[in-house]
């Protein structure tokens, strides 16, 4: 994917901005209305919504006895449920589960093998969509939506994958000379918040001695400023930022 990347924006000049991956969810409206919701930007007003069904799979998993433990805690943890637990032969085990599909299409696969270091086959099929509680989670820098870091998740998931997306930005989100706030929120709940500091300039440095009020007044000013640059400040968001929601667990 960052080869891809790395060539349309070096050969063709195109930026390509990475979203998070998403499945097709459907909502049932108050009106009895059927609407299927293929990315967060098609959300409807959650006031309107009666429920949300998402897409779900059957899971098979052929893995050595050895890696049992990790499959079963890595598969419970994406929502998943144990069906079947079948030997094949003395080295060889085979276990069903029933998951939610979009817990698969993010970075199950990727987890698996690193769990079973590499001795695990995966396969699965859809079976059905059935009700979840599925909300819309925004990123907002300093109040603003940044519509590519949205996502469509479980109510479940949501505060983790908020704290974790936060925490990220933080460390590749470039200091400026205001206070940047880097929010997760849920209509108008916020599920998680870091902030970058801004960086700063010793005004103070000019006073030697004399009235403390001095270096009160010019701090004060410097205050005002910074206030009013976090007003009209724009956040440019690094294209690694955009990638980062792909890579929260490294």
């Amino acid at each position: 994917m960052e080869i891809i990347q790395e060539r349309l924006e070096r050969e063709f000049n195109q930026t390509v901005i990475t979203t998070v991956p998403n499945v097709s969810f459907v909502a049932f409206t108050n009106k009895g209305e059927v609407i299927v919701v293929n990315n967060p930007a098609e959300m409807p007003d959650p006031t309107r919504i009666d429920r949300f069904e998402e897409p779900f799979i059957r899971a098979q998993i052929i893995t050595k006895p050895d890696y049992i433990g990790n499959i079963m805690t890595l598969c419970l943890g994406k929502r998943g449920n144990l069906l079947n637990q079948s030997y094949l032969t003395t080295t060889r085990v085979e276990l069903i589960f029933e998951m939610p599909l979009t817990e698969i299409v993010f970075d199950f696969y990727d987890k698996l093998k690193s769990q079973t270091r590499g001795y695990a086959s995966f396969d699965y099929h859809p079976i059905d969509r059935r009700e979840s509680k599925i909300v819309k989670m925004d990123i907002l820098l300093n109040g603003d939506k940044v519509d590519a870091l949205s996502a469509l998740i479980h109510v479940s998931r949501s505060a983790d994958f908020g704290r974790k997306l936060c925490e990220k930005l933080k460390e590749l989100l470039p200091r400026q000379q205001f206070q940047i706030a880097i929010q997760a929120a849920i209509g108008a709940k916020v599920v998680a918040r870091e902030t970058i500091s801004a960086l700063r300039k010793d005004v103070t440095a000019k006073c030697y001695g004399g009235d403390i009020s001095r270096k009160r007044k010019l701090l004060e000013k410097q205050k005002e400023g910074k206030k009013r640059m976090r007003q009209i400040g724009n956040v440019e968001v690094p294209q690694e930022a955009f990638l980062a929601v792909l890579k929260l667990d490294d």
